[in-house]
């Protein structure tokens, strides 16, 4: 296997950079703007589609069956409702969190004419005027609202700043780069997965490899929203890799250092075949890693398929704490990415039936059904079942 150098500061440098970038789904212009000069700079040759999703394209040693690589751009974020009476703007989310993350949030709004800044707070945010109803009060989207930095007391002071329904808000990442290796930030998700893209792709680039047959890297731009990856895959992809964030909870087996490989999510079971080659090429590369199944998460995966793709998926996730909060992960987990990402886009192809959309029986892949062979697997049932007959 072909060894590529991780360019540690490069990940770091380029994560950073795009936690900068605001990029609520539906807002994502900007940040479509810098991957697609970013991919300039390590000289690939890239594509946007009509709204800004990114298909950059490695020449592989065959062209077929093409791989793609997906990881997105945009965030989590809100939207203006409404606008309050008493000179504030009721929120509603973009995407699926918590409003209980929101509180007390600093964010930015964009109108058609220029940008705001504000926070986020609860309806009741001072105990000296609300006393213990400030910790009793609902948690819920209709219970926040945002407080902008200018000086209005009513609707009509909103609209007169351009201030309208609809108009996206940004929220502020707040990262920390801690020297033990953590980051703690919000919208890892997906950011770090880009990063980490972007830090397999330029370590291709630069030791000059080729990889084993065509591999695209994806970048989508509606992930939160569901709709991801429904119409940026070309017709000759064959196996997909979404890089997105592994959930760490009590009850999970995801971790913040190590690859976190997932077997399901909400949607059902990833492709049998390539999530298990991806199993190998951790085991062969040495690269820490664990499997999980999440019960409450969809990738971009689950919009190719739902889109009409006709590919095999898999999930890699590098671990993170309070997802859709204020995340956490840990360089490791995104250089064990990278690493992960090198050994697929340089390995052999498993099944070259894939490079055909269908065919006969020949070349179609098997699943083992066969009992386990152990040494001692008369002692092991005697054990269990002692004299009781065994059907």
């Amino acid at each position: 296997m072909t060894q590529c150098e991780i360019d540690s500061g490069y990940l770091r440098d380029t994560l950073a950079a795009l936690l900068s970038i605001p990029s609520p789904s539906g807002y994502t212009d900007r940040i479509a703007r810098w991957c697609g000069e970013e991919l300039g700079r390590l000289g690939v040759e890239y594509e946007l589609t009509r709204r800004g999703a990114i298909r950059a394209r490695l020449k592989g040693r065959k062209a077929q069956p093409a791989r793609a690589i997906i990881s997105h751009i945009d965030t989590l974020g809100a939207q203006v409702a409404r606008l309050q009476e008493n000179g504030r703007v009721s929120v509603v989310p973009i995407g699926h969190w918590s409003s209980r993350f929101a509180e007390g949030a600093r964010c930015t709004l964009f109108t058609r004419q220029g940008s705001y800044r504000g926070t986020i707070l609860p309806l009741k945010a001072s105990g000296h005027v609300y006393g213990d109803e400030i910790d009793t009060q609902a948690t819920s989207w209709e219970h926040v609202e945002l407080r902008l930095d200018i000086a209005v007391h009513d609707a009509a002071g909103l609209h007169d700043h351009g201030i309208a329904t609809g108009d996206f808000i940004a929220i502020d990442p707040q990262p920390e780069f801690i020297e033990s290796g953590f980051i703690v930030s919000r919208h890892l998700d997906d950011k770090a997965g880009v990063a980490a893209v972007l830090t397999a792709l330029k370590a291709l680039i630069e030791a000059d490899v080729t990889p084993t047959v065509d591999t695209l890297f994806l970048f989508s731009i509606s992930e939160e929203i569901g709709v991801g990856a429904s119409s940026i895959l070309t017709h000759d992809v064959a196996s997909m890799i979404a890089v997105d964030n592994g959930a760490c909870a009590p009850g999970q087996n995801s971790r913040e250092t190590g690859v976190t490989l997932g077997m399901a999510d909400m949607t059902g079971p990833f492709d049998y075949h390539l999530t298990n080659k991806l199993v190998d090429l951790c085991e062969a590369q040495g690269i820490p890693f664990q499997r999980d199944v999440f019960r409450h998460y969809r990738s971009d995966n689950a919009s190719a398929v739902e889109g009409g793709a006709d590919v095999r998926t898999a999930l890699v996730t590098f671990g993170i704490d309070a997802s859709h909060g204020y995340e956490r992960v840990h360089m490791n987990a995104l250089q064990s990415v990278a690493r992960l990402l090198i050994a697929y886009a340089t390995s052999e192809v498993q099944i070259g039936r894939d490079a055909e959309p269908s065919g006969g029986l020949e070349g179609f892949t098997d699943q083992p059904v066969e009992p386990a062979e152990s040494e001692d697997s008369d002692e092991g049932a005697e054990r269990l079942f002692g004299d009781m007959p065994v059907s």
